[in-house]
């Protein structure tokens, strides 16, 4: 498996020296001035890029309904009881936080795939790709690169234009809760100037645009993550990781407890983690959960509700999916009776919801999970 390059913090100057530029205030009640005292109120269910990535490829017609990480697809989602949903932002080259998830963005001319980098594009260049807002405009023909090289058209049944940060606050169901992916390139070198100056442009629309929208900002970048952090204590910051199923050159990468470290080292709230690095090691999650950092999940499993059900037994506290209906229905039904939950009856509600396995029976199957899961 090849090797990824990551700047390590260790090659940077002391991120001491960079002080904490925004005010501590967050809606819902959190107090998130130190991890110690952040904690989810429930299950969540977050929108993985909307209303679910696309994947051109699939058979199955649910994953090319509503093109990704666009306004319509976070509207789309905000039908469905989620409490947050999740998309990718990258900085233009002249400023501008945009949404958009792959590194590279690609269009074909006179039978040629021409390729170009985000955030080496300004962002008119950016925003003449895919259909335009203005009637009778037509934009640059979006590509896609599938993971077996081909290069297929974008095409979804219902698609949208492009947009920037400023964009989903200003149009997006004010109820509904942001959580920031910050984008960086897996391959690239950055310096710690560079980082500050894109987390600084983004963390100014946030703070201008977000009023009391619940914000999680979650990055796969350890050093962008802890500097994320340090810059302000307004809104939780988790470390992505896939928990193991690709090795780094950056160790920190590379599982769930090297996760933990960087979380507790940066102070930051919580992980989240590919589902199958966590059921590869279930006994990561009691010592997750025991260091006070939340922990929630993303990848295809997510979209399986026995994989959800099962989660939430072993306490994970919220997952990202793509089948958002499907699943937002699943964990209504499955806490649903502890909604409804009486102070008279509230050990055998709780009975009811939540212990449907019994403790030797879930003990058996976080056993027998790790030996299923294949990377």
């Amino acid at each position: 498996m090849a090797l990824k390059t990551i700047l390590h913090l260790s090659d940077l100057p002391n991120l001491d020296h960079v002080p904490e530029i925004y005010s501590t205030c967050f809606s819902k009640g959190l107090d998130l001035n130190r991890a110690s005292s952040f904690s989810i109120p429930k299950f969540m269910v977050i929108g993985h890029r909307g209303h679910g990535m696309n994947i051109l490829q699939s058979s199955d017609s649910r994953m090319k309904a509503i093109k990704e990480n666009s306004i319509l697809s976070f509207n789309s989602a905000a039908k469905f009881p989620l409490d947050f949903i999740e998309f990718d932002v990258q900085v233009t080259k002249d400023d501008c936080p945009v949404i958009f998830h792959d590194d590279f963005i690609l269009t074909e001319e006179n039978g040629t795939i021409f390729e170009k980098k985000v955030t080496e594009l300004c962002l008119a260049e950016f925003l003449c790709y895919g259909p335009q807002k203005e009637t009778g405009k037509e934009g640059k023909c979006l590509y896609r690169k599938t993971k077996d090289g081909k290069f297929v058209k974008w095409k979804v049944e219902t698609d949208d234009s492009l947009c920037t940060l400023q964009d989903a606050f200003q149009k997006v169901e004010p109820s509904l809760g942001f959580n920031i992916e910050l984008k960086f390139d897996d391959f690239a070198v950055y310096q710690q100037d560079h980082l500050l100056h894109i987390l600084q442009v983004i963390l100014q629309v946030v703070f201008e645009f977000a009023r009391d929208r619940p914000i999680i900002f979650s990055t796969f970048q350890p050093d962008a993550a802890q500097l994320v952090r340090k810059l302000q204590n307004n809104y939780p910051v988790y470390f992505l990781t896939e928990g193991g199923a690709s090795i780094y050159y950056d160790v920190r990468r590379n599982s769930l407890g090297e996760a933990m470290k960087v979380c507790l080292e940066g102070g930051l709230q919580g992980i989240v983690s590919e589902i199958k690095g966590v059921f590869k090691d279930p006994g990561a999650v009691p010592k997750i959960k025991d260091s006070n950092l939340s922990l929630l999940t993303y990848g295809k499993l997510n979209n399986v509700p026995e994989a959800v059900h099962m989660q939430y037994l072993m306490g994970i506290d919220g997952v990202i999916v793509d089948f958002v209906e499907e699943i937002s229905q699943t964990v209504d039904d499955m806490i649903k009776p502890a909604k409804e939950m009486t102070t008279e009856g509230k050990g055998e509600s709780e009975a009811n919801s939540k212990l449907q396995f019994s403790q030797k029976e879930l003990s058996f199957l976080l056993k027998l999970i790790p030996e299923l899961i294949q990377f």
